[in-house]
C-alpha cells in the first residue's frame, strides 16, 4: 500500500482544489508547493489584481461624487499607493492563512519545496520520494515575454505589478498586450491618473481575441474616453532602460515610432511551467509549447496514474477551469464517471471598467462556423438600476438558434457583468431557449432585468426596449 492515495504537485487553484476535494472524499493526500499556497491566482494574479481594480473603482467613484450630490474639495483626493497595496496584501494574506488552515483541517500533508518527477512517476522533494498511488500535476504558469522585453527595474510583468514596492505610482506607463491581463491593468492605471498607453500587435487593441468584438468595443470606448491611448497593429521592438525612463520603439503600418515612459508592463500572456521537472523523462508527453497533453475527459496524461490540470494544460487559463478540471481528475481516480469540462462554454470575465463577461460563442465564431443564429441586444441606459448606480456604459448581446432555438452565446458588458453572467452561463450550458428564460421573473429594480427583457425580444415583442 502507498503512503498516499494522491500527491498533488502545486498549491495553486487547481492543486488545492484537487487536494481539498480528494480529502473530503476520504482519500489520503499530500500537496507539494515551493512557494506560498494559493499559487499565482491568490498571491500574484486574480485576487491582488482585483484588489487593485477595486481600489481604482473607489477612486473613480470619489472623482464623480458630485454627481450624487456630494461636494468634495477640488484636487485634494490623492492616491496613497503604499496604502492601496497594504489593503490588497491584507486580503491576500487573510485568504492564504484561511486556505492553509483548511488544508490542515482536512489532514492533508503540506510538503514545502520544489517537486520533480522521477523515472517511476513519483514526486521527489529534496531527498524525499513521496509514495503516492496517483499524481496530479498542477505546476501552473509564469508570465512570458519576447526578446528585448526582459523584466528589469522599469520593465515588469503582471507578477511584479500586483506586488509593487513603488512609493508612488509612475507618471506614465506603457502596457504591452491588449488581452485580459493588459486591459485590466490599463484600466487600473488610467483610473488612478497614470498616463497610460496600450500597445497591441493585433489591429483591435482592446481584447482582440476571445471576446465578442462588438461588446469589447464598449470597453475600448470607455477606456479611451477616460484617457487611455490604445494603439492596435503595433509591433514593439527592443526596450531601452534609460535609468529614469524606458524607450519603447514600435511600428504601425510600416511607420517607426517611439514612446518614452517611466514604466513598462509586459502583458503578452503566460507560458506553462513544465521544464526541469522530469515530466517528459517520466513518460508524460508535452507538446511543442510545453503544455502537458491530457485526455480532457479524465485529465489523464500519457503516463499511467498521472494526471494534470490547470495552466500547465492547454485549456483556458482560468482558476475556475482549474477547479473544475481538478474535480474531473479526482472523480476519475475514485472510479466515478466525471462530466468533462465543456471548454467552449466556460465563463470568461474581464474585470476592467466596464466589466465584460461571456459564455458560449461570439458572433464572429458563429459566422466562421457557418451556424444560423439570431441576435438580440439591449443597452444599459434603459435599465433603472443601472441609472441609479450611475453605470450605463455597455450592453447585453445574446445569440440563439433561429425559431426559439437554444441560446449559444451570452455576452455582457457593464455594471457587475461578472456576477450577472452566471444566469447566462446556465442558459448556454443547459441549452435553454429565449422563451424559457423570458418567462422567468427578474426582480425590479435590478440589473438582471436586462437579461429577461432581452430574452423577450426574441419573440418580436418587448417591454422597455
Amino acid at each position: 500500500m502507498s503512503e498516499f492515495d494522491i500527491c498533488v504537485l502545486g498549491g495553486g487553484p487547481g492543486g488545492y482544489a484537487a487536494a481539498l476535494y480528494a480529502a473530503s472524499a476520504g482519500l489520503k493526500v499530500a500537496i507539494v508547493e515551493k512557494d506560498t499556497f494559493g499559487g499565482t491566482c491568490l498571491n500574484r494574479g486574480c485576487i491582488p489584481a482585483k484588489g487593485l481594480l477595486q481600489a481604482a473603482e473607489v477612486y473613480r467613484n470619489v472623482q464623480h461624487a458630485d454627481g450624487f450630490g456630494f461636494r468634495l474639495p477640488k484636487g485634494e483626493t490623492t492616491v496613497d499607493w503604499p496604502a492601496v497595496n497594504k489593503r490588497k496584501s491584507g486580503v491576500v494574506n487573510q485568504l492564504v492563512k484561511g486556505l492553509e488552515g483548511l488544508i490542515k483541517k482536512r489532514k492533508i500533508e503540506m510538503v514545502r519545496g520544489f517537486g520533480t518527477m522521477n523515472a517511476d512517476g513519483k514526486i521527489v522533494v529534496d531527498d524525499r520520494v513521496i509514495d503516492a498511488e496517483h499524481v496530479i500535476i498542477v505546476s501552473g504558469s509564469v508570465p512570458k515575454w519576447f526578446p528585448g522585453m526582459e523584466p528589469g527595474p522599469r520593465v515588469i510583468t503582471s507578477d511584479q505589478a500586483t506586488n509593487s514596492t513603488w512609493e508612488t505610482l509612475p507618471k506614465s506607463i506603457a502596457v504591452i498586450g491588449g488581452g485580459v491581463i493588459g486591459v485590466e491593468f490599463a484600466s487600473v492605471f488610467v483610473d488612478l491618473g497614470v498616463d497610460t498607453t496600450l500597445l497591441e500587435y493585433l489591429p483591435n487593441p482592446v481584447l482582440p481575441i476571445g471576446a465578442d468584438q462588438e461588446v469589447a468595443a464598449h470597453v475600448a470606448k470607455s477606456l479611451k474616453k477616460r484617457g487611455l491611448k490604445a494603439i492596435g497593429g503595433a509591433k514593439v521592438g527592443r526596450l531601452t532602460d534609460n535609468g529614469s525612463s524606458v524607450t519603447v520603439p514600435y511600428e504601425v503600418k510600416g511607420k517607426e515610432q517611439t514612446l518614452e515612459v517611466e514604466q513598462v508592463l509586459v502583458a503578452v500572456g503566460r507560458r506553462p511551467l513544465s521544464e526541469d521537472q522530469g515530466f517528459a523523462e517520466a513518460g508524460v508527453q508535452l507538446d511543442d509549447r510545453g503544455f502537458i497533453e491530457v485526455d480532457t475527459a479524465t485529465m489523464r496524461t500519457t503516463r499511467d496514474k498521472v494526471y494534470a490540470v490547470g495552466d500547465v494544460v492547454n485549456t483556458p487559463g482560468l482558476a475556475h477551469v482549474a477547479y473544475a478540471e481538478a474535480i474531473v481528475a479526482v472523480r476519475h481516480i475514485l472510479g466515478e464517471d466525471p462530466v468533462p469540462v465543456d471548454y467552449g462554454k466556460v465563463p470568461w470575465i474581464v474585470y476592467a471598467h466596464p466589466e465584460i463577461a461571456w459564455s458560449g460563442m461570439t458572433e464572429e465564431q458563429a459566422k466562421e462556423a457557418g451556424i444560423d443564429y439570431e441576435v438580440r441586444k439591449h443597452p444599459w441606459p434603459g435599465n433603472g438600476r443601472s441609472m441609479i448606480v450611475g453605470e450605463t456604459e455597455g450592453m447585453i448581446k445574446i445569440l440563439a438558434r433561429p425559431n426559439d432555438g437554444p441560446i449559444i452565446g451570452f455576452h455582457l458588458c457593464g455594471p457587475w457583468a461578472s456576477e450577472l453572467m452566471n444566469g447566462g452561463y446556465y442558459a448556454v450550458n443547459w441549452e435553454a431557449t429565449p422563451s424559457e428564460v423570458a418567462h422567468l421573473i427578474h426582480a425590479h429594480p435590478s440589473l438582471s432585468e436586462i437579461i429577461g427583457e432581452t430574452m423577450i425580444t426574441f419573440s418580436g415583442r418587448s417591454l422597455h426596449g
